[in-house]
């Protein structure tokens, strides 16, 4: 009899036992499964989510991006604020001046000139008597083209027109000597007086004392202003030209005079700005025609 038979049967049995509970488990899940799924119709739900909730979850950022959202941060907040502001005009206040009488005006304009230049220690070559008059009346001469000497805002030079006469007569011509820009030097503190007047004060001060002004014009007989006085006498000296000629000069009594008949033919104030000479005469020119410029602007923004 082989032994082989029953030694089979018996490890057949042995499997057979083991295998039964797992059998039993899947049919059960089997059978759970099939009831849920009549139980819910055949259909499958989702559950709904709600919205609200999602917006109050903040989003999970990492750490790297994290940290380098707040350095980012940081950044925004430590970056300077430019505002940009519009240019706006200075709004002009009008200051009331209370001006004296013009008789009682030499003492208050005394008090004000050292306001006017940088060069006070030139101050006296001012004549501080009659001001306001003095210098209507001397305008309204040059204008003219003559002199009123009597009526200078300035003392007189200490130095004289002069000619070396010992000098070699010019071609040979008795009494003919060639003109000496040397004595043009005279001059050269007026100049520089004038020169170191800030012209925006001088045209205020004009402004301010216009009625003043207006009152010592009136005084001889005008009717019009005198800003068109003051710049005529202006225009004067700018337009007055050097001559490209030697200014010889001849003597033939005790006034000396200009050898070239044009150059003698001019007016006294025109022949006034020769003696003055070319360099102190562009100077002149320079500082008129800045007061010019400032004068005209004010005069049309007061109309």
């Amino acid at each position: 009899m082989d032994n082989s038979e029953p030694t089979q049967q018996l490890e057949q049995g042995k499997r057979e036992r083991n295998s039964g509970p797992l059998i039993i488990f899947i049919v059960t899940l089997i059978l759970v499964a099939v009831a849920l799924w009549q139980f819910s119709g055949g259909k499958i739900e989702k559950r709904p989510i709600d919205s609200s909730e999602l917006l109050k979850q903040e989003p999970v950022i990492p750490a790297s991006q994290s940290t380098q959202k707040q350095e980012d941060d940081e950044a925004l907040i430590e970056l300077p604020v430019t505002v940009v502001v519009e240019d706006v005009e200075p709004i002009e206040q009008e200051v009331t001046i209370t001006l004296p009488k013009l008789d009682e005006s030499d003492d208050w304009l005394q008090t004000k000139l050292p306001d006017l230049t940088w060069r006070n220690e030139l101050l006296p070559l001012l004549i501080t008597e009659d001001i306001i008059r003095r210098f209507v009346v001397f305008t309204d001469n040059f204008a003219q083209g003559q002199l009123a000497y009597e009526h200078s805002l300035f003392i007189q030079p200490k130095e004289k027109f002069s000619v070396d006469e010992q000098s070699i007569n010019v071609d040979s011509e008795q009494n003919v000597w060639q003109w000496d820009s040397k004595t043009s030097k005279r001059f050269d503190l007026y100049v520089d007086l004038l020169r170191s007047v800030d012209s925006t004060t001088l045209v205020n001060w004009y402004i301010d004392m216009k009625p003043l002004i207006d009152e010592a014009y009136n005084e001889l007989g005008y009717e019009e202003d005198f800003t068109y006085t003051l710049q005529d006498a202006i225009t004067r000296v700018l337009d007055m030209d050097l001559p490209k000629s030697t200014m010889d000069v001849t003597r033939t009594s005790v006034m000396y005079k200009y050898k070239d008949p044009q150059l003698e033919a001019l007016e006294d104030s025109d022949k006034l700005l020769l003696r003055i000479g070319k360099e102190n005469l562009l100077i002149i020119k320079s500082v008129l025609l800045e007061i010019n410029e400032k004068l005209a602007k004010r005069v049309e923004k007061k109309d």
